[in-house]
C-alpha cells in the first residue's frame, strides 16, 4: 500500500524532550530540535522546572517553535482526599503554565493504583471525577486535555486509562456535546497492540477528539518495558499504516517522537538523535 510521506515536511514534526533524556538545559535543547529542522517542541515540566516560562515562550518564538504539548499530568489517584485535592492543584498549575507556553494540549497520563489499593475501579472512579473538575480551568485557560492511554502492563501505576476505547468513553461521559476541551493522543507504543484501534481510532476521529500522535517503536526483545522504546523502524509496529490511519480518520496535526531508550538512545550524542529521528519520520512513518 502506498502511504504520503513526511518527506520535507519536519515542519509538522515535533519532538519530546524525552527523546533526548532530559540532559540539557531547556534553553539549548531547543536550539537543537529547532537548528535540526523541527516545527515543533512537546517539553516536560521537569525540562522547565525552576524556569522562566515568559523567557522561555520568547525562545520558543526566536526559534520558531510551537508547542504541540505540554507533558505530563500529575496521577490522580490518591489514597486520601487530601492527596487527591493536592494533584489537582498540582495539575491546574500545569494547565496555567501550558497556557503560558501556548501549547495546543496538556498531557494527561491519568495514573494508576493508589499505594495499598487493589481497588481498580475506585482508581478509576477518580480519575473520571478529577479530569471533570480539570475540565473547567482547561476551559478557563483555553488548553485542551489530552488523555494518553497506556500500555496495560502501566494500569497499576501509571494510567487505568488502557485503551483509545476508554479515553474515548471518558470523553463522552464529561462533554457528550461533542469535543470543546478535552480529546486523546494516540501514542504507538502503546496502543498498537490493541485489536480495536482502527475502530477507535476512526471514532475519535468523527468526533474530532485527536490531539496527538505519538511514534516510537516496539522492540522484540524488549529488556525494559518503560525504558527501552525503539528508534522508529528499529521494532514491530506498523508506524507508516497507524499514521495513514490517524490521518484517514481526519488529523493533520503534529506527529510527534517520544523515546524513552535510557541504555541506547539517550546515550548518544543529541545531534546524532536528533538526525535520526528526522531521517526515519521521513523515511519509516
Amino acid at each position: 500500500m502506498t502511504y504520503s510521506t513526511l518527506e520535507q515536511r519536519l515542519d509538522r514534526c515535533s519532538i519530546n524532550t524525552a527523546t533526548l533524556g532530559h540532559r540539557l538545559p531547556i534553553g539549548q535543547t531547543l536550539e537543537l530540535i529547532a537548528r535540526a529542522g523541527f516545527g515543533h517542541v512537546a517539553p516536560w515540566r521537569r525540562d522547565l522546572q525552576d524556569s522562566d516560562l515568559k523567557q522561555t515562550r520568547r525562545q520558543l518564538r526566536d526559534c520558531g517553535l510551537k508547542v504541540n504539548a505540554y507533558c505530563r499530568s500529575t496521577y490522580l489517584p490518591a489514597a486520601t482526599r487530601a492527596g487527591f485535592e493536592a494533584a489537582l492543584a498540582d495539575n491546574r498549575r500545569a494547565i496555567e503554565d501550558a497556557a503560558e507556553l501556548q501549547a495546543e494540549c496538556f498531557i494527561m497520563v491519568v495514573g494508576g493504583l493508589p499505594e495499598g489499593s487493589r481497588d481498580l475501579s475506585a482508581a478509576r472512579s477518580q480519575v473520571s471525577e478529577g479530569i471533570g473538575l480539570l475540565l473547567d480551568h482547561a476551559r478557563q485557560h483555553n488548553v485542551a486535555l489530552a488523555l494518553e492511554p497506556l500500555h496495560p502492563m502501566y494500569a497499576a501505576d501509571r494510567s487505568c486509562l488502557s485503551t483509545l476505547e476508554q479515553a474515548l468513553d471518558l470523553c463522552h461521559t464529561l462533554e457528550p456535546d461533542g469535543f470543546q476541551h478535552l480529546g486523546v493522543a494516540i501514542d504507538a507504543y502503546h496502543c498498537w497492540w490493541d485489536p480495536k484501534l482502527a475502530e477507535q481510532v476512526q471514532r475519535a476521529g468523527r468526533q474530532q477528539r485527536i490531539l496527538g500522535l505519538h511514534l516510537s517503536d516496539w522492540l522484540v526483545p524488549t529488556r525494559d518495558l518503560l525504558l527501552d522504546r525503539g528508534m522508529m523502524g528499529d521494532g514491530v509496529i506498523d508506524l507508516q499504516g497507524l499514521r495513514h490511519d490517524v490521518e484517514s480518520a481526519g488529523y493533520q496535526g503534529t506527529i510527534e517522537v517520544e523515546i524513552f531508550s535510557r541504555d541506547n538512545w539517550w546515550q548518544r550524542a543529541p545531534d546524532e538523535v536528533l538526525r535520526t529521528c528526522a531521517e526515519r519520520l521521513q523515511k519509516r512513518c
